[in-house]
């Protein structure tokens, strides 16, 4: 099979069978296309490409900058590439199942304390229509603790109002129920029913909730630039983005005592291990709060 027949297999494999989503495919697929380029084979020798091939492949990436994080994604593409083959029966060995996944440090996220949410909030000039979207935008973000893309695919009929309910659709097209803070709803009912009722959406954004000015679905960047000039309007000095609002709204649950447990399944996150690095964010906080006020450390 030649590289295109291969990839377009590929895809299909990670949509369907493995059910990830659209982000993962793309990134795994952009991996799988940068080894044919390494090896400058269009059909990769699915039967003779080996563990050496591919060791080469990781540290070719280091080499041209690829920090640990990257070269692990690389480690797990490959892994899922010849899983795929073996599945396929394309090729009966697996080259990457001897490969080491690089060793990745803590990395805890940026986070806002309640005062700079607040801060960034009232950025936000409601006196235009704009503005009546943009906080429903951002208390969305920081009440539910969404993704961008779940921020962005959010349909009015997923919105429960008298439940205080939004159902959202996350990684691998699961879905899950998220409760809305009261701010929320309030703001999210604001720009509904005085704001997006005057605005006529394109024929596939009838049931998206938040529009763009020409009735289509708000992207990815655009989410992303909105939060960075509201949070450099309110001062703020750190580099924020969608996701710092929802590491805020997870850091904040876990310093004031939520269950591990409802906070995964708020965040969407399949295994627990993910959501207990805001355990270490806490524990962070609490330990630079014994350092700064503890009577023994002062002087």
């Amino acid at each position: 099979m030649d590289r295109n027949s291969l990839i377009k297999g590929y895809t299909l494999y990670l949509r369907l069978e493995r059910g990830l989503g659209e982000n993962t495919v793309t990134a795994y697929r952009s991996d799988v296309s940068k080894l044919f380029d390494y090896l400058d084979d269009n059909t990769l020798r699915a039967n003779a490409v080996d563990y050496n091939d591919l060791s080469g492949f990781i540290r070719n990436a280091a080499r041209q900058g690829a920090k640990s994080r990257s070269r692990a994604r690389l480690v797990s593409s490959l892994k899922s590439f010849f899983g795929y083959l073996r599945t396929e029966k394309i090729r009966e060995d697996d080259p990457a199942a001897l490969l080491e996944t690089p060793r990745l440090g803590m990395k805890l996220p940026d986070t806002l304390s309640p005062p700079e949410v607040q801060k960034v909030l009232e950025a936000v000039d409601l006196s235009a229509p704009q503005g009546t979207r943009d906080r429903a935008i951002l208390e969305t973000l920081y009440s539910c603790g969404l993704r961008v893309s779940e921020l962005t695919g959010l349909l009015i009929s997923r919105v429960y109002d008298r439940e205080g309910f939004i159902r959202v659709t996350g990684k691998g097209d699961k879905e899950r129920l998220v409760p809305m803070g009261s701010s929320a709803r309030k703001h999210i009912a604001l720009y509904r029913d005085q704001v997006r009722v005057h605005i006529d959406p394109a024929p596939k954004a009838r049931d998206v909730l938040f529009l763009n000015y020409r009735g289509g679905p708000l992207s990815r960047v655009s989410v992303f630039k909105l939060v960075k000039q509201y949070a450099q309007t309110a001062g703020i000095e750190k580099t924020v983005s969608p996701h710092t609002f929802r590491h805020s709204f997870a850091t904040h649950l876990v310093e004031n005592g939520a269950d591990l447990r409802a906070v995964q399944e708020m965040l969407g996150h399949e295994s627990i291990t993910t959501t207990e690095i805001y355990t270490h964010l806490d524990r962070r906080y609490l330990r630079e709060n014994i350092l700064q006020f503890h009577p023994r450390n002062s002087g």
